[in-house]
């Protein structure tokens, strides 16, 4: 695993306060340089991915959600390459704290892709693929993060990703 990002609170149990767990997968695609994203109606990339359903493996469920958002079939997941924890207080149960870790994975996907299968909030956001080169996702990112507070939750998320693998490329380059 070549990184481990902690968000937010650092201390997710917290006395007398209950912890909302969930648990995510990513996928890092690369090709000719650039790299399968999302892009929402807010301007925002992320990374395609989601959560597993009950009784789906981390690698199902990856394949299930890249499938999904992006249309495209992953052929193999190639290895965790990172993890990221996000921790803050729930929106939803007070005196509560969330916990999200999202897994990323780098994966090789089929060259032809057929429709995306959007959930409700995805359609609502007009998910789409985006192949895009790591500099133009982290500055597009970065210039919502500084100026927009309509953003999408998972930007902070994703851009912190961005840098990490703009910092990995050379290592990973016998993997791509």
């Amino acid at each position: 695993m070549f990184f481990n990002i902690t968000l937010g609170v650092h201390k997710a149990n917290e006395e007398n306060s209950k912890v909302i767990y969930r648990e995510a997968v990513r996928s890092v695609t690369i090709k000719n340089g650039k790299f399968l994203m999302i892009r929402t109606i807010k301007g925002d990339f992320k990374f395609p991915g989601g959560g597993p359903r009950n009784g789906e493996s981390l690698e199902e469920a990856l394949i299930r959600e890249v499938r999904e958002e992006t249309g495209f079939i992953i052929e193999r997941v190639k290895r965790r390459i990172g993890m990221v924890t996000e921790r803050k207080p729930d929106k939803y149960v007070k005196d509560a704290m969330f916990e999200m870790i999202s897994h990323y994975y780098l994966c090789d996907i089929s060259e032809n892709y057929g429709a995306q299968e959007l959930d409700d909030y995805e359609k609502a956001l007009d998910f789409r693929p985006h192949w895009v080169d790591i500099d133009d996702a982290i500055e597009n990112n970065e210039n919502l993060l500084r100026g927009n507070n309509d953003i999408n939750p998972w930007v902070q998320r994703e851009t912190a990703v961005l840098y990490k693998m703009r910092d990995l490329l050379g290592r990973l380059a016998a993997d791509l």
